[in-house]
């Protein structure tokens, strides 16, 4: 049976392995283990147990949760949508953080996440060449916390290494405890 999922909310599943649209470029751990090879990534609608990869990860996106309603007006409008036919680059990147991330209440993950480290204030200046999409899998008992998705244009290869060396300056980044870079092109 499978199951209801709520208005809003889009479960995914991440093959490697040597099927999918998306050919793996490279592999890279960036903080702990890496995940193992594997030449090629498919994205699967619902959260499943694959039998046919390498690994996979699953993951769900839905509502934001750290954004203020002064942020989401300002970023939908400039926030462009997955599969344009331009955007044949991508990447995946599974965070985990640590417990001492996860030990702070809401107000103080939210105040190292935008106050101090201006998460979303400094990606603005990417969008819309840059499209994005973040799933939750903390919940779901998975290896990672986060999921997040990009995909862009290959001109737009220069701008998303300078977003991600901004991302990976931040306080925030010191709670991350595990990071793996997958580098992809369709």
């Amino acid at each position: 049976m499978t199951p209801a999922y709520r208005a809003g909310m889009s479960p995914a599943t991440f093959v490697a392995g040597d099927l999918g649209r998306w050919r793996i470029e490279g592999i890279r751990a960036v903080i702990g283990e890496t995940l193992g090879s594997a030449s090629r990534l498919d994205v699967r609608e619902g959260i499943l147990t694959p039998t046919d990869g390498a690994w996979s990860l699953r993951a769900v996106s839905g509502h934001v949760r750290y954004v203020e309603r002064p942020e989401k007006t300002g970023l939908d409008p400039i926030s462009p949508g997955l599969g344009r036919p331009e955007a044949t680059r991508g990447a995946l990147i599974p965070i985990r953080k640590s417990d001492a991330w996860w030990a702070l209440p809401q107000d103080e993950r939210r105040a190292v996440f935008e106050a101090r480290s201006r998460h979303i204030e400094g990606s603005l200046a990417y969008l819309p060449r840059i499209a994005r999409r973040l799933y939750h899998a903390r919940e779901l008992g998975e290896a990672f916390d986060f999921l997040t998705w990009f995909e862009f244009a290959p001109e737009h290869e220069a701008a998303f290494d300078e977003l991600l060396a901004f991302l990976r300056s931040r306080e925030e980044w010191q709670f991350v405890e595990r990071e793996v870079e997958l580098r992809l092109s369709r």
